[in-house]
């Protein structure tokens, strides 16, 4: 009994985390895209970007991924959900690197 109180509470609380874990993500060929940012994570350094095509792609910044709005580095922080950008993307395995980030809007 004693378990049960305990362990219903953290269940509780993970449930939105687990809710947003099962959104499907797509992987698709290297390449650049142009879409929506559908989520921002900055603790993560991760964003989700619903494309122009309807598809979901989940990026997570490398070192070397390249963040700039009109020619300009800029920081992560200038991302906001539902802001226009354009993504580069390399596909390794069945992962995304985002090469480039533009910030569109």
């Amino acid at each position: 009994m004693k378990l049960s109180k305990l362990f219903m509470p953290a269940l509780i609380a993970a449930v939105p985390f687990l809710y947003s874990c099962e959104e499907k993500t797509d992987v698709v060929e290297s390449g650049t895209y142009q879409g929506t940012l559908h989520e921002v994570e900055p603790e993560k350094t991760e964003i989700y970007v619903k494309t122009d095509d309807d598809k979901l792609l989940e990026l997570y910044f490398t070192e070397s991924t390249t963040l700039t709005k009109n020619g300009e580095t800029v920081a992560f922080d200038q991302l906001q959900e539902g802001g226009k950008v354009e993504v580069e993307v390399e596909k390794v395995g069945n992962r995304l690197d985002p090469v480039a980030v533009r910030i569109l809007e």
